[in-house]
């Protein structure tokens, strides 16, 4: 089978983090980077091993070669580029989030239907062997009906207020920042394994640190400062944030999200409350699921192909005690979104542009019940 030719737009850790999973999986090759500059563009390409290198977007998709664009770049650049992508007739895997609006984003899912391509949002979690194993066993219905969902995601790597990024400036990363970077992760997991989507919000967000030392030379996302050279500027979008939410079928909860948790590198979990079990899962322990039970005493399920369910079983590539975590769940997603790619019939689980859509509907209605203290329905 001739392979598929894929290009990589960044250089940064999502970038790095793509061709490695790209690499793990079967008929596809990456051909391809684009950077900023050449130069940049070059040493990238000789890092990664890969032949090609442009510092055009226009470029790569217009090489006729290349059949499948991934956009591993800044918030800000996403919209522009994933139209490019879609209108020269590429697949596209975007990194989220799809746009910085809800209207790019709605412009980017018409432009994708009258295109003859693949294309989908990069939320990796729904990726996981665990994640899918309690999508399935709340579908099959035999531990209830889910009526509660609890959870969040937590992070430290801004909890200082000398840590400094390009996510903190709103016209880079957008009006949201811990919502949109981390807690659009939260929701399209939990959306995903509940087959539920969000359609009510309550928020109550807030900026811990309204004054940061930014760095006066520029620093890659998760670096520390150390002694560098400082200025105090002004900081608007929130470092937390408390959200209750309503979803489809009468489910109700709240989850929280924050960048400025000591201690907490990256930790995403759940826990859903159905009539006759409480499931909970942490993707800092992601090969462990544990399911609650009133009469019987509780379970603790480890991540093993041979005892879970086979669809479930099939996103586990190596055997029980064999650990698998991040990097395997962005494999996952890469081999879901490249069997779609060769085959239009596949029943594919990842993230499309409308989830990717409806994400950016859901971090306005956040914000906007935010600013006005109330209840906002999507």
């Amino acid at each position: 089978m001739k392979k598929i030719k894929v290009g990589i737009i960044g250089t940064g850790f999502s970038a790095e983090a793509h061709i490695e999973a790209l690499r793990r999986i079967p008929n596809v090759e990456v051909a391809a980077v684009c950077a900023s500059s050449k130069p940049k563009g070059l040493a990238f390409a000789e890092k990664m091993n890969v032949p090609l290198a442009y510092n055009s977007v226009d470029d790569l998709v217009g090489n006729p070669d290349i059949q499948a664009v991934h956009n591993c770049t800044p918030n800000w650049l996403h919209f522009d580029m994933n139209k490019k992508v879609l209108l020269a007739g590429k697949h596209l895997l975007s990194e989220k989030p799809l746009a910085l609006s809800s209207e790019q984003s709605a412009e980017l899912v018409e432009i994708a239907g009258r295109q003859d391509v693949v294309s989908g949002v990069s939320f990796n979690y729904r990726h996981y062997p665990m994640v899918s194993q309690v999508r399935e066993m709340l579908e099959n219905g035999q531990r209830g009906k889910p009526s509660l969902v609890y959870g969040g995601y937590l992070q430290d790597w801004l909890s200082l207020d000398t840590d400094y990024s390009w996510r903190l400036e709103q016209d880079k990363n957008g009006p949201s920042r811990a919502i949109a970077d981390i807690g659009s992760h939260w929701c399209d997991t939990v959306q995903y394994v509940m087959n539920r989507k969000i359609t009510k919000v309550f928020a109550d967000l807030k900026t811990v640190h309204p004054i940061r030392k930014k760095p006066k030379t520029a620093l890659n996302t998760f670096a520390s400062g150390g002694q560098v050279e400082r200025e105090n500027v002004e900081i608007s979008t929130e470092d937390y944030g408390s959200i209750l939410i309503h979803m489809e079928g009468g489910v109700q909860g709240v989850f929280t999200v924050s960048q400025v948790s000591a201690g907490r590198k990256n930790r995403l979990f759940f826990e859903i409350v159905a009539d006759g079990a409480t499931f909970a899962w942490d993707q800092e322990k992601p090969n462990h699921l544990w399911v609650g039970n009133r009469s019987k005493a509780n379970e603790e399920w480890l991540k093993d192909p041979a005892l879970l369910s086979p669809k479930s079983g099939a996103l586990a590539h190596y055997p029980g005690g064999h650990q698998e975590g991040w990097p395997d769940g962005l494999k996952n997603l890469c081999l879901d979104f490249y069997r779609k790619v060769s085959d239009r019939s596949h029943a594919a689980s990842f993230a499309t542009l409308a989830d990717g859509h409806r994400i950016m509907r859901l971090i306005e209605a956040i914000l906007e019940s935010h600013r006005t203290e109330k209840w906002v329905s999507l």
